[in-house]
């Protein structure tokens, strides 16, 4: 049955799209290939370590051998399931900063600066415990809650951070952004609030949304049109047709490769591949960026952690007291305390992020040695490297080839080793130094600028927010894919709309942007008039030029 909209994928924005489309009145097909988000592993916080390395629900791509970190491979989980990644992340909700949608406006995404976004941040959340109504939605389908901060160490986070002579924020998705403070997730009553929970569930009641399961390998263009998608699915091979449009939103891994496999890219990549070329759009899989991050681990002089639960009675112990009770450590994604802060004089605004953990333990869900430890994760936001996302062959089924060419600007070195010269001040202030017997890594023997990058060439990971390859810009712009209203250039009928579209990384975790750019492509999609923008004016530190805090 044909419907008015084919919308690819079934993650942050696309669940956004499908929602308010069907309730505009408007049918729509989702083709998503991932399976369901059922069972404990996705909807207990608590046990985030454990989808994004599951097979079952990650897409398990990986980078190419990375140059600057001495030619390892990284892992890019991107979830292969419904709710896409905002089933398998670490739930960490952050709007960005209100400079970043300024600087995407002045990068040619017009009505994409701050008072353009911040309405739709209102219209798409429930927040539960932020700012108010000024800068705060309160009837949104996304639930946006706190911890409850019951273990001692987040506090003494945050008071290390106002010891060391930084703001506090008791709301960095409010006015001000930069500050220690506590952190706010996407989860609800316990529970993972991802975007198939927030959008997709409700929308496929309304009997307007269907989701078709399959691989989609390519748009179908017939004169200067998209017209579907051909899919393979258990039923063989088919095209899901489309009356008005069809919309990408597979990630910014994904989607590029699916522009290149239905023609739109580098004509010479293209060719090579022997891909009719429909648009030579080079900056199709161009401009790939991300954020990346240590883990500084330290030694606990007192058994405050969550380590106590690292064993096989402690994990079942937390696991029943979820699932019968919804009480515990497993309600939390223990991401309860952050903060924002800038590298330098002259920095207008935040570029370091912080997460703080209670636990010393990897990504994968390995403990750190040394027992009882806690951690924070930590990075620079604006890394001018980029990188690019390829074709392997012309083959759907394949990955693409993934390069971001992490540290490849010598800036990023330099910002990197302010991440842990600053961090290391922070934990010697009182309110922290009192539960730190020793630095395990990178080690207190580790102060050299040669000694940090060695550490930071073997240890640095991804905070898995890549983005922008498949840049939002004005239609005159050659490396410009979209334009401000979300339109593939060089074609009708075909819009693109997640994380491949931003301009520049967000300051943060980019799950709250992605659903946000859903939420506006949404208007754009039915003609709608955008929002009226806001006149909120967002905080800045008045001594931003002279002082670094």
């Amino acid at each position: 049955m044909d419907r008015d909209y084919v919308i690819i994928g079934a993650g942050s924005a696309g669940c956004a799209m499908a929602y308010r489309l069907a309730e505009a009145g408007k049918t729509v097909t989702v083709i998503e290939f991932g399976g369901s988000d059922a069972g404990p592993f996705i909807n207990m916080p608590g046990a985030l370590s454990y989808p994004m390395n599951m097979p079952l629900y990650d897409w398990g791509l990986k980078t190419e051998p990375e140059p600057h970190l001495g030619g390892r491979v990284l892992a890019t989980p991107r979830g292969k399931v419904i709710g896409g990644s905002s089933s398998i992340n670490g739930m960490v909700y952050v709007r960005g900063h209100a400079k970043d949608y300024d600087l995407w406006a002045e990068m040619g995404a017009d009505g994409w600066s701050y008072a353009d976004v911040l309405p739709y941040f209102k219209r798409m959340e429930t927040s539960h415990g932020g700012s108010g109504p000024d800068w705060r939605g309160s009837n949104g389908p996304l639930h946006v809650s706190r911890g409850p901060r019951d273990n001692p160490l987040f506090n003494a986070f945050i008071e290390a951070g106002r010891a060391a002579g930084y703001p506090v924020t008791e709301d960095y998705n409010g006015r001000q952004q930069e500050g220690f403070g506590p952190m706010e997730a996407t989860i609800h009553r316990g529970k993972r609030w991802s975007a198939a929970s927030a959008y997709l569930r409700p929308a496929l009641k309304t009997g307007r949304v269907a989701m078709v399961r399959g691989l989609a390998r390519r748009v179908v263009i017939e004169d200067g049109r998209a017209v579907g998608v051909e899919i393979d699915s258990k039923a063989g091979r088919q095209l899901i047709r489309a009356r008005q449009e069809v919309i990408i939103a597979a990630s910014s891994l994904n989607s590029p490769k699916l522009l290149m496999l239905s023609g739109f890219g580098p004509e010479a990549h293209l060719r090579e591949h022997g891909i009719e070329v429909l648009a030579d759009r080079p900056g199709v899989g161009a401009n790939l960026q991300d954020h990346m991050e240590i883990y500084m681990q330290y030694q606990a002089s007192q058994p405050v952690t969550l380590y106590k639960y690292w064993n096989l009675f402690g994990k079942a112990w937390v696991g029943a007291n979820w699932l019968l009770l919804n009480r515990g450590p497993g309600t939390s994604n223990q991401f309860e305390s952050c903060g924002f802060i800038r590298s330098a004089a002259g920095k207008e605004y935040p570029d370091i992020q912080y997460h703080f953990l209670p636990i010393a333990v990897r990504y994968d869900g390995k403990a750190a040695a040394g027992g009882h430890g806690f951690q924070v994760h930590v990075g620079p936001m604006r890394s001018k490297s980029r990188g690019s996302v390829t074709l392997r062959s012309n083959r759907p089924e394949d990955a693409p080839v993934i390069r971001f060419n992490y540290m490849s600007h010598p800036e990023d070195w330099v910002d990197f080793r302010a991440c842990v010269r600053l961090t290391r001040e922070v934990f010697a202030q009182a309110p922290m130094a009192q539960y730190v017997k020793q630095e395990i890594q990178p080690g207190a023997d580790i102060q050299t600028d040669a000694g940090i990058d060695a550490f930071i060439r073997d240890h640095a990971e991804s905070a898995y927010h890549p983005c922008g390859t498949a840049r939002m810009g004005r239609a005159s712009d050659p490396m410009a894919v979209v334009d401000p209203e979300c339109r593939v250039i060089g074609v009708e009928g075909l819009r693109l709309a997640d994380s491949s579209i931003f301009p520049q990384v967000t300051n943060g975790n980019l799950n709250g942007p992605s659903i946000m750019t859903g939420e506006k492509a949404a208007d754009h999609i039915l003609g709608r008039q955008p929002l009226p923008p806001s006149n909120q004016e967002p905080w800045i530190n008045p001594d931003w030029r002279v002082s670094q805090r």
